[in-house]
């Protein structure tokens, strides 16, 4: 599994009207294509103003054939215009998350223990 980790910084005083466009004309289409984000959040602390979402894939095929397809649907390039054409994003930045397998490192921490001194 991967997750699609995406940060976007929002203009001061855009949130409410970035995210009521999204809820209105992106969030539908966006799940239709990609399913539902693991979590979808804003910023208390630390970095004000900024939205992170994520979005769960089984490996970067999987990314690849349903982003392509979401771009491909007019419903979401008339959404990402009219998003576009409110100036509200001043940055975006994405990452690629690996799972992480820890059954992997099981044998090497078992070992470990037996060589551990016992109190």
């Amino acid at each position: 599994m991967i997750v699609d980790l995406r940060t976007y910084t929002i203009q001061t005083g855009a949130m409410r009207d970035f995210l009521a466009l999204y809820a209105r004309e992106g969030l539908a289409v966006q799940t239709q294509h990609l399913g539902s984000p693991l979590g979808y959040y804003t910023t208390e602390v630390g970095e004000l103003g900024q939205i992170v979402h994520l979005w769960r894939y089984t490996d970067m095929a999987d990314r690849e054939r349903r982003r392509a397809a979401l771009e491909a649907d007019p419903r979401w390039l008339a959404y990402r215009t009219r998003s576009s054409s409110q100036g509200h994003v001043l940055r975006q930045v994405n990452s690629i998350l690996r799972e992480v397998d820890f059954a992997a490192f099981a044998p090497a921490a078992a070992a470990a223990a037996l060589h551990e001194p016992h109190a």
